[in-house]
């Protein structure tokens, strides 16, 4: 059993209810230890894959006898290895992530997801590493699959603070070209930045071969924004600010964020990216066990 504590991000009922599930890679993966993932590299397992020709050093008990009967000729029977999984998840600490409408802002729920993924993934012997970013590289911790390196992932994210702008789009471009061996890369932020150079870097981790998921997590205000009287704006990550009546700009601020919202969606989808869009007042367990289960049957998100 995976390290667990009473931490507040952390509800020991729901870890037990989603422990059930697997978290799955969509791709082969390498790994240095068995596990339950497909590799990318050809070995043992029960499941067949495909043939190829003897040659001269092979295993002869690999040989097909029945094919060899019928042709003549010697094949080698090849199976999929099954293989450890090596996940980063990617949080976004920057100011925005503090936004908050009353029910708990958008890092308290970026953390609960985190520290369930966490624990989800030590605890069916895969590593996880944790990458906090704003405007720069906060906390870099590398993927491990130890209760030890658990806790220090939850240790993290109790320390941790949002704060500052955000670098998302430099951090991913960085983290692609960091990582050697496939892995299943995990983005938590409300991914408040220009879509064409987001979507560069999400093809960026793709052409890299690495399994990319993004949770894009938004407050309902942010999507209905009801106002009802005139209120003061202001960016929490720089210098301006406005007053204003919402019901003038409201119009005008739902077709932008609209147009926004389904370029990311239609970006993400060409890219082969499992984008997922969060409203924050959803309970966190039904986003986790969606995503578990559409994975485990190998789909994306719609």
């Amino acid at each position: 059993m995976a390290y667990v504590d009473s931490r507040a991000f952390l509800d020991a009922a729901v870890l037990a209810r989603l422990s059930r599930l697997a978290l799955s890679a969509r791709g082969p993966m390498n790994g240095s230890v068995t596990g339950i993932h497909k590799s990318a590299t050809r070995g043992s397992s029960v499941e067949f894959a495909e043939y190829r020709k003897y040659v001269p050093g092979d295993d002869i008990k690999h040989v097909d006898w029945q094919v060899y009967a019928r042709t003549d000729r010697f094949y080698m029977k090849e199976f999929e290895a099954d293989t450890n999984l090596r996940c980063t998840i990617v949080l976004d600490c920057s100011a925005s992530m503090s936004f908050d409408a009353g029910h708990g802002s958008k890092f308290d729920y970026a953390r609960r997801l985190a520290a369930t993924l966490a624990y989800l993934l030590v605890h069916q012997g895969d590593s996880v590493g944790l990458l906090c970013f704003g405007d720069g590289t906060h906390h870099d911790i590398p993927p491990r699959h130890t209760p030890s390196h658990l806790k220090h992932i939850f240790d993290t994210l109790s320390d941790v603070t949002p704060g500052g702008k955000t670098e998302m789009v430099q951090t991913i471009h960085d983290l692609a070209e960091r990582i050697q061996q496939r892995a299943l890369v995990i983005v938590l932020s409300d991914c408040f930045t220009e879509i064409p150079p987001l979507l560069d870097c999400f093809q960026h981790m793709r052409f890299r071969k690495h399994d990319l998921a993004v949770f894009h997590l938004l407050d309902r205000q942010e999507l209905n924004f009801d106002f009802d009287r005139p209120i003061r704006f202001v960016d929490i990550e720089g210098s301006f600010n406005m007053i204003t009546d919402p019901s003038i700009i409201q119009s005008g601020y739902r077709k932008e964020l609209d147009r926004y919202l389904e370029g990311l969606k239609l970006g993400c989808r060409e890219f082969g990216v499992d984008y997922r869009r969060v409203v924050t007042d959803t309970d966190y367990e039904k986003v986790l066990a969606a995503f578990l289960l559409q994975r485990m049957g190998g789909g994306l998100s719609r």
